[in-house]
């Protein structure tokens, strides 16, 4: 695979065409993290907003208390009640926000800084899969991590992690410290998830070096950071419901009080395990499946160096040779990456939100429902299937034939992969009995469907 594939195809949303990365396709990638395109959030609802929108939709479901409909799932949708004004505001809320971030995925003039984005999103992964979450996932995204996600890695995580979202989604919103002036007088007490999460999937990986005494003292740190009416809607430190007294992590002691978030997550980022973590699963999202030790040490290497730079992580990553080696296995699209980068391949801006939405979701990634906090899996294997091989297809058909005027197939083929554009799919193409086909069976190649 020749450089300015892997750079368009496999870094970035797949390029119309290769002619301006041809030259030199580092350079390419490299200039993309000095000067990465600008998020317009103008317009879009803050997570107070969300947060004061969404108590109002709830609060209507509870005094409509409505009776499920056979077969309903568990989705928040589902127990929202009847479309009042509000629920409808929420809806239409969401929608903007999803297609705000989809037209600038496909119209960006920085692609590869925009995927290096959405890795950090995935990364601190929040979802809409309980009812005070369901408008609070866009403003994680253009709140805590676009604007620090070409910054530190620890002030990337704290924003985060103390963004309502995450105190919501891993309830910390909820943990109270046994201990504290609130403990002491409720039956409620501490929550764990979060501080969990923080060290297993955010700094330091499964395999990091700590304990569940670890776990469990730092979930006490935690207490006090929530997000309440008496927050205004807005990340704050309650007092009332911290744990005090000091708690010991990894070795180290910290104080009581709001402080002590800033020390631990300062250490976190200078631990050894935390660079390595960050490194592996850079490698595996944008190189290959099985990352390179040599590439995962120099990341990490990096990390270490810079206490977390992530400009200069970036450019260790796409400034090595083995990052753009040819023979990596390639990598299988997730189901938005695929659709987005039609459309961007294409130059079509998204016409309905909510048939994508429901497409995308029907090849098996429900937007913004992450299945997890560990967000979406990032291995070959775990999209490529029979079933979700079929699905595709069934949906380059229809994108096809309702855009069959966009573009010649045979142009297009050759013009967005130049020589490595197989035979077998170039033949293909160009025996299509039809504009549409044609079109399909570009977008439903091995070439389109791999990065």
């Amino acid at each position: 695979m020749q450089a300015a594939t892997i750079a368009s195809h496999r870094f970035g949303y797949s390029e119309t065409s290769q002619r301006a990365i041809q030259s030199d396709p580092r350079a390419w990638v490299l200039e993309q993290f000095r000067n990465p395109a600008p998020f317009d959030s103008a317009g879009l609802i803050d997570s107070a907003q969300a947060m004061a929108l969404t108590r109002e939709v709830l609060k209507g479901a509870l005094q409509a208390k409505p009776e499920p409909s056979p077969g309903a799932g568990n989705q928040p949708q589902d127990n929202l009640g009847p479309m009042t004004p509000s629920r409808k505001e929420l809806r239409q809320t969401n929608l903007r926000g999803l297609e705000r971030r989809w037209q600038h995925i496909i119209a960006t003039t920085t692609p590869v800084a925009e995927r290096w984005v959405q890795f950090w999103v995935n990364h601190f992964s929040v979802a809409a899969t309980k009812g005070t979450m369901v408008a609070l996932v866009w403003p994680h995204e253009y709140e805590a991590i676009r604007p620090n996600a070409f910054g530190n890695f620890g002030d990337l995580a704290r924003a985060a992690v103390l963004h309502p979202s995450m105190l919501l989604y891993l309830d910390n919103a909820q943990s109270i410290g046994p201990e504290s002036r609130a403990g002491q007088r409720r039956a409620k007490g501490l929550n764990e998830n979060l501080a969990r999460e923080l060290l297993e999937l955010h700094t330091l990986g499964v395999n990091g070096g700590y304990t569940q005494q670890d776990v469990t003292q730092t979930a006490r740190l935690l207490t006090g950071w929530t997000v309440r009416p008496e927050t205004n809607g807005k990340t704050g430190f309650v007092e009332a419901l911290h744990e005090p007294g000091t708690k010991t992590i990894l070795g180290k002691t910290y104080p009581q009080g709001a402080r002590a978030l800033d020390l631990l997550l300062g250490d976190l980022v200078q631990h050894p395990a935390c660079s390595k973590f960050v490194a592996t699963k850079l490698v595996r999202h944008f190189v290959t499946d099985e990352p390179p030790p040599a590439l995962v040490d120099a990341l990490s290497a990096r990390f270490r160096a810079t206490g977390g730079d992530l400009q200069a992580v970036a450019q260790a990553l796409w400034g090595n040779d083995i990052a753009w080696q040819s023979d990596h296995p390639p990598k299988f699209k997730r189901p938005e990456e695929y659709v987005l980068s039609a459309h961007r391949m294409l130059k079509l801006p998204m016409a309905s939100i909510e048939q994508t939405v429901a497409a995308v979701q029907g090849m098996g990634q429900a937007v913004g429902r992450a299945p997890s906090p560990q967000g979406w899996p990032d291995r070959t294997e775990e999209w490529l299937s029979p079933d979700a091989l079929l699905k595709r297809v069934q949906w380059a058909e229809r994108f096809a034939e309702a855009h069959r005027t966009a573009a010649d197939a045979r142009v297009l083929a050759k013009l967005a992969w130049g020589t490595d554009l197989s035979m077998g799919t170039l033949q293909h193409i160009e025996r299509a009995e039809s504009a549409a086909q044609g079109l399909a069976l570009t977008l439903a190649s091995p070439e389109f469907q791999r990065r």
